[in-house]
């Protein structure tokens, strides 16, 4: 008797250490769709990239409820991730990567254009670089090489175009409530207006947060993330983030909220967001990545222009 109780002690230790560790997994797609329930008709919540680690809270049949770092949680399949152990995340982790620079690409089996694709790639992707664990130099690409051997989550491996790929060295992270008006330069933030104009013309899609589609803080977010800096998703949160700007104060790069103010005990409510380009016009997904002017009675004046409430600066 006494015997069985160790055992049955142990064995429920044994389940409680279990229950605690968590469970980590890495995007395998280029883009995932993270779904308000596991199901393909629930509303979709966002994206995630490939390459992005994310934690896994729930299970059902083949759908994963995920956490990611936007941070969001919501409903993706089994096939668009892959799981890891805590050893494998590690490796994971501390492996060379690189980021895919590019709107889109592919994977191929063999260096060559004419080759079979492995998979779709779209900006803001990262894979680890194969055959680098033991290279001193493992962060460096050789730009020498017109293709470099990649490795998806998932241990296949395939090629990508040295020109289009760059070192990833991770992220600069600016969460709600922080940030100002020093974390980002004149130079970067040229650099993060240039990724967003590459989307022009991308169609509007509610959740999206890529080339293939974005809402308004998608876009926000996806151009951000091309140039190393992590910003949370929705624009209710980085209202939050960086320094408030009065509105006849603003300078190009600033981020510009729209919604309603707050009033007779409301709060304010964020519904839309954009950047400040200077000389009143803003770049931002309304319909589809546009231009428009904050002016009335201008050609390419945004209809709902009135409703700006706050501007940040980061």
């Amino acid at each position: 008797m006494k015997k069985f109780v160790i055992t049955l002690t142990a064995l429920l230790l044994a389940v409680a250490m279990y229950a605690e560790q968590k469970r980590w997994a890495v995007v395998e797609l280029s883009t995932i769709y993270m779904r308000l329930m596991p199901d393909y008709e629930s509303p979709l919540e966002t994206q995630e990239l490939m390459g992005t680690v994310v934690e896994i809270v729930g299970q059902k049949g083949y759908w994963r409820e995920i956490v990611s770092p936007q941070p969001y949680k919501a409903w993706c399949t089994d096939k668009g991730i892959v799981e890891m152990s805590e050893e494998e995340i590690k490796a994971y982790r501390n492996a060379p990567k690189c980021t895919f620079t590019e709107l889109y690409g592919h994977i191929y089996e063999r260096p060559s254009e004419k080759s079979v694709t492995i998979c779709d790639l779209v900006g803001g992707n990262v894979m680890r670089i194969a055959g680098r664990e033991k290279d001193p130099d493992n962060l460096l690409i050789r730009k020498s090489q017109r293709w470099t051997k990649v490795m998806l989550p998932s241990g296949k491996t395939g090629w990508v175009r040295t020109s289009q790929i760059k070192p990833h060295t991770g992220f600069k992270s600016i969460a709600k409530g922080e940030g100002n008006a020093e974390s980002i330069s004149d130079k970067l933030m040229e650099k993060i207006i240039g990724s967003a104009m590459k989307l022009k013309g991308v169609p509007y899609l509610w959740g999206g947060m890529s080339p293939k589609g974005v809402d308004c803080s998608g876009l926000v977010r996806w151009s951000y993330l091309m140039n190393g800096i992590l910003l949370p998703r929705n624009a209710s949160q980085i209202v939050h983030c960086g320094d408030e700007v009065a509105l006849d104060q603003m300078q190009r790069g600033d981020l510009v909220f729209f919604g309603t103010p707050a009033k007779d005990g409301k709060p304010q409510r964020v519904t839309h967001i954009g950047i400040y380009l200077g000389n009143n016009h803003i770049i931002h997904a309304s319909h589809l990545v546009r231009i428009n002017s904050l002016i009335p009675g201008d050609s390419d004046y945004y209809e709902n222009a009135h409703r700006l409430i706050a501007a940040r600066r980061l």
